[in-house]
């Protein structure tokens, strides 16, 4: 015999249309992704020049200290040829250059050679920053590169520099190469021998729209995304070809137009088709 059906309900009532899940959505919309490289660097003279004496000895007097202003022809230090037993006038150094003392002069009594420097000068009106780029960021080097510039001593600003110099060579050692580069504009408070951080900005993504990163989702080993669909608010599935991403962001070469809806939170709780509640307000591709 078939067993008799239950007349009553299951205890709740009679089962009811599953709850819309709550999504976010973002606006999709064309930006230029900006890819960059961070490094350190150190500001420097463009033009600087160290100072010798013209024989060995020690120092006997120093006139100059670091950041005093000198002049071509001054008189920066004395050394003392003297030998025990043999006595001789001291030995000028002079400055070959005008410009700032950029390093800190050797201290009286110190033992120098012909070849030890006392002393650079620099001249200060014109400055740079060295700065080192790892090696996997090589093929993006080259003149013209744009940097913002953050300084210890200014946190909170940032300053313009664009690279001028790229050496021609890898140092095997660090496996970094070497960049110069120029200050766009000149700032009394930029000093040589400050520490810097730079963002190098290697190259320019346009031309495609762009989704938050976290929004592509894997379906059957492809890349897709959800679209929301305002008219009957469900969400439609939809495969899309990805290129280059910065940071969070990456660009949809096909698949999505530039205005639709793309879901950025919820999107493990729905499927093609679902119902669901867009809670978002406002938001758009940052």
């Amino acid at each position: 015999l078939a067993p008799k059906k239950n007349p009553f309900p299951p205890k709740g009532g009679l089962p009811q249309e599953q709850e819309a899940a709550s999504v976010r959505t973002m606006v999709a919309e064309q930006k230029t992704l900006h890819a960059y490289v961070d490094t350190n660097g150190e500001i420097e003279c463009e033009s600087s020049v160290d100072c010798y004496p013209d024989i060995g000895g020690k120092i006997a007097r120093v006139y100059v200290a670091l950041g005093d202003t000198v002049k071509k022809g001054d008189v920066l230090a004395e050394v003392d040829p003297s030998e025990p037993g043999a006595y001789y006038v001291n030995s000028s150094v002079y400055a070959p250059i005008s410009g700032m003392i950029t390093s800190t002069p050797k201290e009286i009594g110190t033992t120098v050679a012909s070849s030890t420097a006392i002393t650079t000068i620099g001249d200060v009106s014109n400055l740079q920053i060295r700065a080192k780029v790892p090696e996997r960021y090589v093929s993006f080097l080259k003149r013209g590169l744009k940097a913002t510039i953050i300084l210890e001593a200014y946190p909170n600003e940032t300053f313009s520099a664009t690279v001028k110099k790229v050496s021609p060579v890898l140092d095997s050692q660090s496996r970094t190469k070497e960049i110069l580069l120029s200050f766009n504009k000149t700032d009394s408070r930029i000093n040589a021998g400050m520490f810097a951080k730079l963002t190098l900005f290697t190259a320019d993504y346009a031309g495609n729209v762009v989704v938050p990163l976290n929004s592509v989702v894997e379906k059957n080993g492809k890349d897709c995304v959800f679209i929301f669909n305002e008219d009957d608010s469900t969400v439609s599935l939809r495969e899309v070809e990805l290129g280059n991403s910065v940071d969070n962001m990456i660009q949809v070469v096909s698949g999505i137009y530039e205005g639709e809806k793309v879901v950025v939170e919820g999107m493990t709780s729905v499927s093609d088709g679902s119902k669901v509640r867009n809670i978002s307000s406002g938001l758009n591709a940052e």
